[in-house]
């Protein structure tokens, strides 16, 4: 697995999107190009990603409803606009749904990046940064590999499992959105789907019992909390 960072790029313009996506390469970075609003929170829901780096004005679903997703399921990743518009409104809207950083075009590719590091650096979380495993009380949990282990006894994870375990963690001790995480795995909020999950985060549950101070708890309306004291 490479160390490097990835970075979700979505941008609709497919001279800018290769431009841009060759350039950040060329700094080291691993890109993942979109092409639209639905293609880019797919290849999110699907990937491992530290950074987004989302256009405003895209088809199929704009860069404000993309990052209002993204935040219900990662509260914590690094979020950077594209836009071709400079108005206030639109800034404002930018960091009420939690950006980091908003840049208008025409820029330059070189403030881009320039930029992207800026926001790392300052970033408060950098062991998501630097670390695809996670840490839940005396779990290690490796979404990669689908294993969750504690005291050296190895669990290994179906496909879901690991998925919605990776989705509780990111947000530890938060509120995970239950529509959200039925989009982000099963691509459908819909009953039969929300079912499923519940038998999921059942088996989680048996699994986490191994830790007494880890708890999944059932937040009414909202969604789960993984809890770890």
């Amino acid at each position: 697995m490479s160390d490097k960072l990835r970075i979700l790029l979505s941008e609709d313009d497919n001279n800018l999107g290769m431009l841009l996506e060759s350039y950040i390469k060329a700094k080291g970075y691993e890109v993942d190009l979109a092409r639209d609003g639905k293609q880019a929170l797919e290849k999110f829901n699907n990937g491992n990603y530290h950074f987004a780096i989302l256009d405003v004005m895209m088809p199929e679903m704009d860069g404000f409803t993309v990052a209002k997703e993204i935040r219900l399921i990662d509260k914590k990743i690094p979020i950077l606009f594209l836009t071709a518009k400079s108005m206030k409104e639109d800034k404002l809207e930018a960091f009420a749904l939690g950006a980091d950083d908003y840049l208008t075009k025409p820029f330059s590719m070189e403030e881009l990046v320039a930029r992207i590091e800026a926001i790392l650096k300052r970033s408060t979380d950098a062991d998501d940064v630097q670390d695809d495993t996670y840490t839940i009380g005396r779990f290690t949990f490796d979404p990669m590999k689908r294993v969750i282990d504690i005291d050296g006894e190895e669990n290994k994870l179906t496909t879901k499992e690991s998925q919605l375990l990776k989705l509780l963690a990111k947000n530890k001790n938060q509120v995970l959105d239950r529509q959200a995480a039925l989009r982000a795995i099963w691509g459908d909020d819909n009953y039969f789907n929300g079912r499923s999950m519940d038998v999921y985060i059942a088996k989680l549950r048996k699994i986490l019992k191994a830790d007494e101070k880890i708890e999944i708890m059932n937040i009414h309306g909202k969604g789960f909390k993984l809890l770890d004291q």
